[in-house]
């Protein structure tokens, strides 16, 4: 489904990075970070495997704590909240894991199931059983409701993980490689969800991604990291119309037969 532009607010920030830097020992991961992600805007951040694209949404969500710099999110500086302040606004943010996070042990219905329980103690079942129905419809696997995860093929499991991630009705969606792994038909599939997601639930979302197909399918934006830093940013088209020898590997490698 065609991306959904016409939503996106370039006066409103949802989250905002400033002066971000992290390093582990003497390695220095992020350098000098500036960005901001739009209300309704798919942000897409492009790099190589092992380039910190990872632990830039780790320290967004306050799993990782950034060595300087500010980062905000919905207006929340992340690295001053409490404990409790920061499970608060985990809430407004859905997380779709690389390799999915399902419990194996439990149905696609309980694993849909445990976060309302564990969050939203006061809806009532039939409350639940239209929450999980509505995600399910959304990510077009109604039928998978009974299933198993070791059933589901890893596109499936995709999908059921976004679902896990939409019945909280986040404001933010944070996508860590989501097409890896997949065969190109699945992340072709995979590609439209996302941009799906974006227009039904109006989501402000970042892509993490080093698959060029994702990043030009969903980004209404990308910035490229290298060496630590965002070298590139814009269109898909202006990223790549450069001569910097340190992109143009990239784009071949991902487009050239």
């Amino acid at each position: 489904m065609k991306r959904i532009a016409s939503k996106i607010d370039r006066n409103k920030a949802v989250i905002s990075i400033r002066g971000l830097e992290k390093s582990f020992g003497d390695l220095d991961v992020l350098k000098n970070i500036n960005m901001d992600l739009h209300q309704g805007e798919n942000l897409v951040v492009l790099g190589r495997s092992g380039t910190g694209k990872s632990v830039l949404i780790k320290i967004i969500s306050g799993l990782l704590k950034p060595d300087t710099g500010q980062v905000t999110v919905l207006g929340r500086e992340v690295d001053r909240l409490s404990t409790a302040e920061l499970r608060e606004l985990r809430q407004k943010i859905g997380f779709s894991f690389q390799h999915s996070a399902l419990y194996d042990s439990m149905t696609v219905r309980e694993n849909l199931e445990f976060p309302l329980v564990r969050n939203m103690r006061h809806l009532k079942r039939k409350q639940i059983k239209q929450a999980i129905e509505e995600v399910l419809e959304a990510v077009g696997l109604s039928q998978a409701i009974n299933q198993m995860p070791s059933e589901l093929s890893g596109g499936q499991k995709k999908r059921i993980g976004i679902a896990r991630t939409l019945i909280m009705k986040p404001e933010i969606m944070l996508y860590d490689e989501p097409t890896a792994g997949l065969d190109p038909i699945t992340c072709t599939a995979i590609n439209a969800l996302i941009n799906e997601v974006q227009k039904r639930y109006n989501t402000s979302s970042i892509i993490i991604t080093h698959d060029l197909t994702c990043a030009k399918s969903t980004g209404d934006r990308i910035v490229m990291l290298l060496d630590g830093k965002f070298q590139r940013e814009g269109t898909f088209e202006e990223v790549f119309d450069t001569t910097d020898e340190r992109v143009k590997p990239f784009y071949d490698y991902n487009f050239t037969e």
